[in-house]
């Protein structure tokens, strides 16, 4: 019988990301992405947010770790993966993830580039 597990969304990163490197020196980045949902209940306007954690590995973790940056739009393609671990207080603890398989950059610029482009009165075009 067939089988799926497959995940989309667009949504904003609400942190920057944050790469580092497994034993074997494979680039890790993960970041965390929020989605808007708006909806009307007895006549009223809502908006909820649902968190994404995204993980992305090898060119694409350096990708994302380079040209990412808070507030900025994606679209997150990959699938879902719920990994555990005993905490320190013995408890078993779970974090469902976003393992991507595609991350594109949709909207804003990158910090850099924002702190760079600065206003200069001189550079009207007419």
């Amino acid at each position: 019988m067939p089988s799926l597990n497959k995940v989309m969304i667009i949504g904003n990163l609400g942190d920057e990301p944050t790469m580092r490197f497994t034993p074997s020196g494979s680039p890790v980045t993960t970041f965390s992405v929020a989605v808007n949902r708006k909806y009307t209940q007895d006549g009223e306007s809502h908006e909820d947010t649902e968190w994404f954690n995204i993980v992305a590995w090898n060119k694409q973790a350096e990708s994302c770790n380079q040209y990412l940056s808070k507030g900025q739009q994606v679209y997150v393609e990959g699938r879902l993966h719920t990994r555990s671990w005993d905490g320190q207080d013995g408890q078993k603890k779970y974090r469902t993830e976003v393992i991507a398989n595609q991350v594109l950059f949709l909207g804003g610029k990158r910090k850099e580039e924002e702190e760079e482009a600065e206003y200069d009165p001189n550079d009207i075009p007419f």
